[in-house]
């Protein structure tokens, strides 16, 4: 859990379509911005409560739950 406000994980998108997956995002939660990415793409490390990393497969299957960070 963190600090941010409203929803801030998404254990039940596993294995959803990534694109899929994040309009549910932000649907549940209008405060972020659901990105979605490759696994293995380099990114930032600074923690925002207005970004949700949807990490996904190079079938854009998402790989593990995407949480705010």
């Amino acid at each position: 859990m963190s600090n941010c406000k409203g929803k801030d994980a998404w254990p039940e998108l596993v294995g959803s379509k990534g694109q899929k997956a994040a309009a549910k995002i932000e649907q549940e939660n209008s405060r972020v911005d659901a990105i979605v990415l490759l696994d293995g793409t380099p990114t930032t490390r600074d923690f925002r409560c207005n970004r949700v990393w949807v990490w996904v497969n190079s079938h854009g299957t998402v790989l593990r739950p995407p949480v705010i960070g």
